[in-house]
């Protein structure tokens, strides 16, 4: 696996979760000491889905971001380009429909989802920024976009210490835990490259969405991104 960039190799990025996948969720939950499943809590709830609409979770690895609308009665569709992610997770949840794509070539139609997300997947894309134009133009007009991420913590000593775990403690921790902790460097550099919370707005407006915002979750640690499409009133979600 090359250094972490902005200009990622799919292939290796794809080959890298392959081989961590049947430990993935497990680690997940071991470095973020068991935030991962509260970030993505807030997710459903930003996506704010209901029975009946459709949803579209790129990026979306075992299907663990995927369960809560599945289990909710919602019609989810987990996307991601590691077929051994993919095969974890369909052994799992054999109910969720589980389909592997390019999040910069989505294999759907124009307009064919209630609300999109993505959940610490972004900085993984080869092409962020187009990949944001594709989750555009699958989303109905006035539906959701809903991006969580790692960010930069907004208060300056505990961010020099946070890189300091990124780069020296994570992929330790993944030694333990991980099947492949090589990977965990690439995801701590990956980390550390990814733009700040306001550029990131910056890529969704710029794709296209409106009316982009972002919270803070963990202090910055985690962010929260939102955008509609325009075209019509918010009253899908």
């Amino acid at each position: 696996m090359s250094r972490a960039s902005l200009d990622k190799r799919p292939d290796e990025v794809a080959a890298m979760f392959d081989d961590v996948a049947p430990n993935y969720d497990i680690t997940n939950d071991v470095l973020s000491m068991g935030q991962t499943r509260r970030w993505r809590r807030h997710v459903v709830d930003a996506v704010g889905a209901r029975p009946g609409q459709r949803v579209l979770d790129v990026a979306a690895g075992t299907g663990t971001s995927s369960e809560p609308y599945a289990d909710a009665g919602v019609d989810v569709v987990a996307l991601d380009f590691s077929l051994g992610m993919l095969k974890v997770g369909k052994r799992r949840r054999p109910d969720i429909d589980f389909v592997a794509g390019d999040a910069t070539a989505l294999p759907f139609a124009d307009d064919s989802f209630d609300a999109v997300t993505i959940s610490f997947g972004l900085r993984n894309v080869n092409e962020p920024k187009k990949a944001l134009a594709e989750m555009l133009r699958v989303t109905k007009p006035g539906g959701k976009l809903v991006v969580a991420e790692f960010s930069h913590p907004m208060f300056g000593p505990f961010r020099t210490v946070y890189t300091e775990y990124l780069m020296r403690a994570l992929p330790a921790i993944a030694k333990r835990s991980s099947s492949n902790p090589a990977a965990y460097v690439y995801l701590a550099e990956s980390i550390r490259a990814w733009p700040d919370q306001d550029h990131l707005a910056q890529w969704i407006g710029g794709a296209g969405w409106s009316q982009v915002s972002y919270r803070n979750l963990n202090g910055g640690l985690v962010a929260l991104h939102r955008g509609y499409k325009p075209g019509a009133e918010k009253a899908a979600l």
